[in-house]
């Protein structure tokens, strides 16, 4: 009984939550898509998006791990000879810094987990 009850509570709590996480990590970049690589954070740290802009020019964007007390600050980052201003905006969660698309699958992976784990539990008893 008391391994089917720890196989559940495996199973619904989401990839992320307890110690460091995975998060996207791509360098400053002026293209729309940053489709980055994973890379793990410390466990004082935050996966990040990064959005900065620059008169008369296109947006830069990047992505990462970040302190917590770093999140939400706008500060100057040099790309290709120009100044933008780079807000960092935090995510708390297991790649939630991802292209949306890949955050969903996450999402119906563990609740295809929960689902299989509630429909094995009664013959875990």
């Amino acid at each position: 009984m008391v391994l089917g009850w720890l196989l559940l509570l495996m199973m619904a709590v989401p990839p992320g939550t307890t110690g460091a996480k995975d998060c996207i990590f791509c360098e400053l970049t002026d293209s729309t898509k940053c489709p980055g690589t994973h890379m793990r954070c410390g466990d004082d740290e935050d996966c990040f998006t990064g959005h900065g802009v620059a008169q008369g020019v296109g947006p830069v964007i990047n992505k990462g791990c970040v302190r917590s007390t770093s999140c939400g600050r706008e500060e100057p980052v040099s790309y290709m000879g120009l100044t933008y201003s780079l807000t960092t905006t935090c995510c708390y969660g297991h790649l939630c810094n991802a292209s949306p698309g890949h955050t969903g699958s996450t999402t119906v992976g563990a609740a295809a987990g929960l689902l299989v784990g509630l429909l094995l539990l009664p013959h875990l008893l």
